[in-house]
């Protein structure tokens, strides 16, 4: 009782002075009450505050000494136990077990300071600070436990907040003195910074999507940040959603089973926010897309900012990630089409691949301005389709390069696409080989394509061409492959025909739309007829008719002619 009494006021004293002064005045910590236990050697402070002096902030800011982040932390209890007190009395060396902060509400904000630099000033280290009160101070373990955290970005024009819940930190063995502070292998005087966020679940703002997260792990000693279970669920069908806009928007469904950062440097991050990564691990995933052209797209916007390099440009935060690691992921992309009232599908199973050099940082850029991906799929599930995509990563019109093969395939394959798009059913048809190159950027693309193929036999389903109704279209079928439609290539006797492909990108297209779409002019050329769903597949048709009349009367002119030579 005359320990306890002697030494709250003494403790506190000790305590609000020791975080004033070794904040150079930036914080004060206040409590209700302090409570100590000298045999057990526990310490307990209740209904906890910590706050930043503003002025003072500004104060240091102006003299380039403030730090990146400062903190508002409140708790109901801070709990300290097996604290050796009387060696941190007589020997003046502090040993705690454990810290623990049980469901603390924190406001981190991270604020752009400038630097000190060239200064002849030597800034005290903290050691040097506490060092004439404690020779050291060890903690084994320090616990946020179920924090309710609040991230607020004030470097932009724009403040941005970011809420979190049921957080946890785990800092172990935490040591301050003469030497931990030159220790690389501490972390901020620590061996070890983790952390943990179990659970999430939120609705995001615009009420569309539900998004969950099973874990959020990261280890500053294993430099590592696990995501596990993320998933990003439309709130309603696919329609059903596209129809709650007025222009077309793409929906997603998202399925990230990992997502793992490796070799990651935390100080740069938490200082400087800059995102440095030997390698981002993505897989197993799903990621669905939908697109519906029932409605018009957005006035004035183009979707050639939203190209891969170009959106790396525009992130808020300095990024250098050497190597992006896919692995198993099914990609599928459906469109509906209201001409045909149909919804076609094309998917891609298992894409796995590396893409290198994945960075807007300008120091990184002025050495090596050219992100490249080499990746490998199956299309539809069977075709082995293999693409490299060269990006320019500095370039203002959003230049890049790409190139491809795919193997043996069976056309019939595509009819999910080509007969809910495109009105047009593929009965036969086997890909030996394609390979095609091409050079694009925020306007066009263009290139060349090799394609050999055998046995390719189309139906056209359209129960209305040219007012003819079902009986002429099975003539147009009939007429389209033997007029129109090259059954193989190479014909027999023959040497392969070759594409040149050009197309050039609407702004409501995206990048892959326009490196697909030049592909399909390559395939349409090569193949005779437009094979490929355009927009409106009804009109479609109709040009196919068009086409099957005007070569029926180039054949019927060229047999007169003939006649008339032979007479």
């Amino acid at each position: 009782m005359f320990l306890n009494a002697h030494w709250k006021p003494l403790l506190t004293e000790k305590i609000k002075q020791g975080v004033y002064n070794g904040s150079n005045h930036l914080y004060n910590i206040d409590f209700k009450s302090i409570n100590i236990n000298v045999i057990t050697g526990s310490l307990a402070l209740r209904d906890v505050t910590l706050t930043p002096d503003t002025l003072v902030f500004d104060s240091l800011k102006k003299q380039s000494l403030a730090p990146a982040h400062t903190f508002k932390v409140k708790l109901k209890k801070l709990q300290i136990t097996r604290v050796g007190i009387l060696t941190a009395y007589f020997k003046k060396k502090v040993v705690i077990s454990q810290i623990k902060l049980d469901k603390p509400s924190i406001n981190m904000v991270f604020n752009k300071v400038p630097k000190k630099l060239d200064t002849a000033e030597v800034k005290k280290s903290l050691y040097e600070q506490i060092s004439k009160t404690f020779k050291s101070i060890h903690i084994n373990t320090i616990k946020i436990v179920d924090a309710d955290f609040d991230y607020i970005n004030n470097s932009g024009l724009k403040k941005t907040k970011n809420a979190i819940k049921h957080l946890d930190i785990t800092v172990k063995d935490f040591l301050l003195d003469s030497l931990s502070g030159k220790d690389t292998s501490r972390f901020y005087y620590t061996k070890n910074i983790s952390f943990q966020l179990a659970g999430y679940k939120s609705i995001t703002k615009d009420k569309m999507y539900s998004m969950r997260i099973d874990t959020i792990s990261g280890s500053a000693a294993e430099k590592k940040i696990m995501i596990k279970g993320f998933k990003l669920i439309p709130l309603y069908p696919e329609l059903t959603f596209t129809r709650k806009y007025k222009t077309q928007k793409d929906r997603y469904n998202l399925a990230f089973d990992e997502v793992e950062f490796n070799g990651v440097d935390f100080i740069g991050l938490n200082t400087e926010q800059k995102l440095y990564a030997r390698s981002l691990k993505i897989g197993s995933a799903k990621v669905e897309v939908f697109m519906s052209r029932e409605s018009p797209p957005p006035p004035g916007f183009d979707k050639g900012k939203n190209y891969p390099h170009m959106a790396l440009k525009r992130l808020n935060i300095q990024t250098i990630i050497d190597t992006l690691k896919l692995k198993n992921i099914d990609l599928k992309y459906s469109e509906y089409n209201p001409s045909s009232k149909k919804i076609g599908s094309v998917n891609f199973k298992s894409l796995t691949g590396n893409i290198l050099n994945v960075t807007n940082d300008s120091l990184r850029l002025a050495t090596n301005n050219h992100a490249v991906a080499n990746l490998n799929t199956l299309l539809m599930g069977s075709g082995k389709f293999n693409v490299k995509i060269d990006f320019n990563l500095t370039d203002k019109n959003g230049a890049f390069a790409y190139s491809g093969s795919l193997g043996k395939f069976d056309m019939k394959q595509l009819n999910s696409l080509s007969k809910n798009l495109g009105l047009i059913e593929i009965e036969t048809g086997n890909i030996q080989h394609i390979d095609f190159k091409a050079n694009g950027n925020l306007r066009m693309a263009s290139g060349s394509m090799n394609m050999l193929y055998t046995n390719l036999k189309v139906k056209l389903l359209s129960d209305n061409i040219d007012g003819e109704g079902t009986n002429k279209k099975g003539l147009l079928s009939f007429l389209a492959n033997t007029i129109l439609v090259k059954n193989d290539n190479p014909k027999k006797g023959e040497i392969a025909r070759t594409a040149i492909m050009t197309n050039n990108r609407i702004n409501s297209a995206s990048f892959f739309n326009l490196m697909w779409k030049t592909v399909f002019v390559g395939i349409k050329d090569i193949v005779g007829v437009g094979i490929i769903p355009e927009k409106n597949p009804v009109k479609q048709q109709k040009v196919i008719a068009k086409k099957v009349r005007e070569q029926k009367r180039i054949d019927r002119k060229a047999t007169r002619q003939a006649k008339q030579e032979k007479n």
